[in-house]
Formats: structure tokens, C-alpha cells, sequence
């Protein structure tokens, strides 16, 4: 059975900490299971998290490509929280500038509080082992995250508890940090939404080992987004149950809310005929193909960003579908236009309204392009998840060099020239294939083997067809 609690701990060369830190986190004798989130460290700290793991099934390890942010190690570890259905989850450095004997406090207080926040303002002297430099960095980022946020507590520090089962998942989906200023972003969306936060006396040593990671860079983007995070308005508080969050609002969603709406409406009508004869008269009969030689007949398919549907109009005869999308009005025109074996289900691809493991086979066409990079790692995490061992997905992903793209690329030139203005059809498109290794680095980080990928006559040089299958390795997690 699952234990409640998780500790999530980033790594960044952490090979000679992380050793002696779960060494000390065992000896609290805690009902708790680590989760590592290892960005690729050059000096080898996933070899070491390795062999921690495969001599202790309660340590877990997500292993990602490339360094992508302490923020973003932080939601990947929170999320993984979620889908494994832990109640209390903390946060805290390898670096032992958290020293793990403070965790008992933090759980003493998680009954009681939404957020425990490990405060080193509180103790006098809770910082007199760190440099001149770093003490002037800390006091300076406590002085902005309290004049500008109005935020009373310790904002800018990793040391954590969170009690997922009385937060709303939805709230961490909303921010838009993914470096140092996740934790003010984070701590000042939860204090407006009413979260009950408690601060606990923490003293802070210098480092074990190394030297702090925080760049110049990263002060100065952490300062405008501070100012950025300030001027956002939010509505609704996540933490009542059955309230739909809408503390910033998703660009994401609003952009294809609008796009379903407005589709058969003015400077949209014509690209809407030349597009429906495309997708019925050549991306169709591509995807049946594709979805055919990979899946059998009767399979449990996830069209994940169904759209219209005018594509599934075949194999909804052949195979089991499951077709979701964000919009309501896209879901009605699917009804219409659909026959065969199929239900339809409104949600978000980038967390999956499924449990695990329950698909053979996850597919969308022209998708994957509206997303950055961190959302479609996101997104193929969620696929990964719900589908069975060895299943696949299926991606019609465009490349840069794609005809359709040259195409609207000269249309929206000329446009421009002519009226001043952007044709506007469809939302911006901001991760488009550049490379085949570009795929092979989204799969890895998400553990898919590639098993396919096309880009040829048979849809008239319109998109890379990415099939990749589900690996074993990992799946655990």
C-alpha cells in the first residue's frame, strides 16, 4: 500500500550529498517514501540515486533529459504526488542546507495547515554561517517578496510541507514559474487562496558540498517576474472543493474556447472548408493507416485533442475510442460528424481525467505544436500514464518545414502586407519538429522508444508522424 508521505528532493550535482542526506532522512524512521528529481547531473548523482532506488523500493527517481528549472523539478515532483495518491508531501534541498531532522516539525503542523513553510527569519542567527553575499540575496528577496506580494512568510525558501489532500491540483497548474520563482509565485497564489499557512523556525548552514546554483541571471528574471506575479488578478479559491480554479487566466484554454467558437464565423470560413477537404481526403486515410498497422482491432484508443473528429470517421467502426478535448462546442460538432464506438469526455490533456494504464493506444493530429516544451513533457507524461505497458501514441506533429506551415507562412506574409494585420486562424503554434533528434530528446525524458517516424507523400509533406511505444523501464513510478 502507498504511504501518505513523499519527499520530493531536486538534484543538480548532488553525487556526494545525496548518500549521507537519505542516510539521515532513514534514521527519523518516517512512514515516508523520497522521490528524486535528477536533471541529468553531470557528475553522475542519477548513477548514485540508482543504486539507492534498486536497494530501497521507497525511493523513486525521475530522471529528466537536461537542467529545466528547480521550479519545474519542484511541480514534477508535486504532480507525481498527485497521480500516486500521497496526502502530505515536502520539499527540501540535497544540499543539507535542510537539515532533514526538522521534517517531524513540519508533519506535527500538516493536520492543522495547508502549507508549512520552514522559515529563516524567525530564530535569531539562522543565518550566520552563509557569506556576507548570500545573506544580503536572501534578505533582499524576503524585503521584495513582502513589499511587492504583501507575502508575511519566508517566500523565497524550498523547505516545504503540502498537504495535497486539502489542495486542488488545479492551483499548481496555474503557474507559469519554472526556476526560483516557483516558490513566491507559488506561496503567494496559495496565501490569496485562502490556504492556511504556518511558518516553523528553520537554521540554515552553509553548503555540505559545491557552491549555490542561483545565477545573475536568474536574480534578475526572478525580480520581473516578482513584479509580473503581482499585477496577475485571481478569482476563485482552489481549495473549495468543486469550484472551478481560475486564479490566472490559461491562455491555453482561452485560445481554443475561442477558436471552436468563432470557427465558422468571417475571416475563418474559407481555411475551414480547405481544412475539413484536407483532413477527410489525405490526413484521414494517413492515420488509418498508422493507427491500423499498430493497434488491433477492438483496441482502447485516446484521441487526445479530438477536435471536430472528421478524422476518426473509419476507425470509430474498428476500434474502441475515447475522444476528449478542452472545448464543449468541439466535443458537439464530434457527436455530429462521428459514428461508430465512441464517448466523448471535456478535459485537459495536460492532466488526464483516466486512471493509469487503461489505453493501448494515445493519438492526436496537430496538437503538440501549440505547446512549449515544458507542457509537452507534461503532456507525454499524462499519455505515459494511462496507457497500458508497451502502448503507444501516435503524433501528426508539423515541422518547421512543412508545407502547410510555408504555406500559411507566405499567406499571413502577404496578409500582413495587404491589411496590417495577422490572419489569426488558429492559436500560435510554439514547438514545431526542427529535428529528429529534438523527438528522440522528448521521448527520452518521458520514457517512450521511438518506433516510427515519417514525413512523406502521404499526407503531402504535412507532418512528422511520431510513433512511439511505451517502455517498461520505470513504470512503477
Amino acid at each position: 500500500m502507498r504511504r501518505k508521505i513523499l519527499i520530493v528532493i531536486p538534484t543538480y550535482n548532488e553525487a556526494k550529498n545525496v548518500e549521507g542526506l537519505y542516510s539521515e532522512i532513514k534514521k527519523l524512521k518516517l512512514e515516508a517514501d523520497i522521490l528524486f528529481v535528477d536533471d541529468n547531473s553531470p557528475d553522475k548523482t542519477g548513477e548514485v540515486i540508482e543504486s539507492l532506488r534498486k536497494s530501497d523500493n521507497h525511493v523513486f527517481v525521475i530522471h529528466r533529459g537536461k537542467k529545466l528549472g528547480v521550479g519545474s523539478a519542484h511541480i514534477d515532483g508535486i504532480f507525481y504526488g498527485y497521480r500516486n495518491d500521497y496526502k502530505v508531501l515536502i520539499t527540501m534541498d540535497a544540499d543539507f542546507s535542510h537539515k532533514p531532522e526538522y521534517i517531524p516539525l513540519f508533519l506535527e503542523n500538516s493536520d492543522a495547515f495547508d502549507v508549512v513553510v520552514g522559515s529563516r527569519f524567525i530564530a535569531s542567527g539562522s543565518l550566520k554561517e552563509w557569506n556576507p553575499i548570500r545573506k544580503m540575496l536572501t534578505h533582499l528577496g524576503h524585503f521584495l517578496t513582502s513589499y511587492v506580494l504583501r507575502i508575511p512568510y519566508d517566500a523565497t525558501g524550498a523547505y516545504r510541507l503540502y498537504n495535497l489532500g486539502k489542495i486542488d491540483s488545479s492551483l499548481f497548474k496555474s503557474l507559469k514559474s519554472r526556476g526560483y520563482s516557483f516558490f513566491f509565485e507559488s506561496l503567494y497564489v496559495l496565501s490569496r487562496s485562502g490556504a492556511r499557512i504556518k511558518e516553523v523556525p528553520i537554521i540554515l548552514p552553509a553548503r555540505t558540498y559545491g557552491q549555490s546554483k542561483m545565477r545573475v541571471r536568474d536574480i534578475f528574471v526572478s525580480v520581473c517576474l516578482l513584479v509580473g506575479v503581482r499585477f496577475r488578478r485571481g478569482r476563485k479559491n482552489p481549495l473549495a472543493k468543486g469550484k472551478e480554479l481560475n486564479l490566472f487566466p490559461d491562455p491555453y484554454i482561452s485560445d481554443w474556447e475561442d477558436y471552436w467558437e468563432n470557427k465558422f464565423m468571417g475571416k475563418r470560413r474559407l481555411y475551414n472548408v480547405v481544412a475539413s477537404f484536407y483532413r477527410r481526403r489525405v490526413i484521414k486515410n494517413s492515420l488509418n493507416f498508422f493507427i491500423r498497422k499498430y493497434n488491433k482491432k477492438g483496441s482502447i484508443l485516446l484521441h487526445a485533442g479530438c477536435g471536430s473528429g472528421e478524422v476518426d470517421e473509419n476507425i470509430a467502426t474498428e476500434f474502441e475510442i475515447v475522444a476528449l478535448d478542452i472545448s464543449e462546442m468541439a466535443l458537439q460538432i464530434y457527436h455530429r460528424q462521428v459514428s461508430g464506438n465512441f464517448r466523448t469526455v471535456k478535459g485537459d490533456i495536460r492532466c488526464l481525467p483516466f486512471d493509469n494504464g487503461i489505453f493501448d493506444c494515445v493519438y492526436n493530429l496537430g496538437v503538440m505544436e501549440h505547446l512549449n516544451e515544458y507542457q509537452i513533457i507534461q503532456v507525454l507524461t499524462e499519455f505515459r500514464r494511462v496507457l497500458k505497458n508497451h502502448g503507444k501514441i501516435i503524433l501528426f506533429w508539423p515541422p518547421e518545414f512543412g508545407l502547410s506551415v510555408l504555406f500559411f507562412k507566405v499567406c499571413n506574409f502577404l496578409m500582413k502586407i495587404i491589411t496590417k494585420k495577422n490572419l489569426g486562424l488558429y492559436p500560435q503554434e510554439l514547438t514545431r519538429i526542427r529535428s529528429k533528434r529534438q523527438i528522440r530528446n522528448f521521448l527520452a525524458l518521458t520514457q517512450f522508444k521511438l518506433k516510427d517516424c515519417y514525413f512523406g507523400f502521404r499526407d503531402w509533406f504535412t507532418y512528422v508522424v511520431i510513433v512511439a511505444e511505451k517502455t517498461h523501464e520505470g513504470s512503477k513510478k
